[in-house]
């Protein structure tokens, strides 16, 4: 798959990878894709277009946070 925007998305290999526009898109079934042919999931996991899979990445709940005072 080759990005067709301008300026070009992130590529499969970029850390941004997630900041390329979605070209398909499936919420009742928790998946997306991307234009640099990466599946993300509603749980943060992704799957590349090479077959590798990033594991779930959610960072601390705000909440849960605690402020430096």
């Amino acid at each position: 798959m080759l990005c067709q925007h301008l300026p070009p998305c992130p590529t499969a290999a970029d850390s941004d990878r997630e900041a390329a526009k979605t070209t398909a898109s499936h919420p009742e079934q928790g998946w997306s894709l991307l234009c640099n042919g990466v599946i993300v999931f509603e749980d943060t996991g992704e799957l590349l277009p090479d077959c590798s899979v990033i594991e779930p990445h959610r960072g601390p709940a705000p909440h849960t946070l605690v402020s430096a005072a």
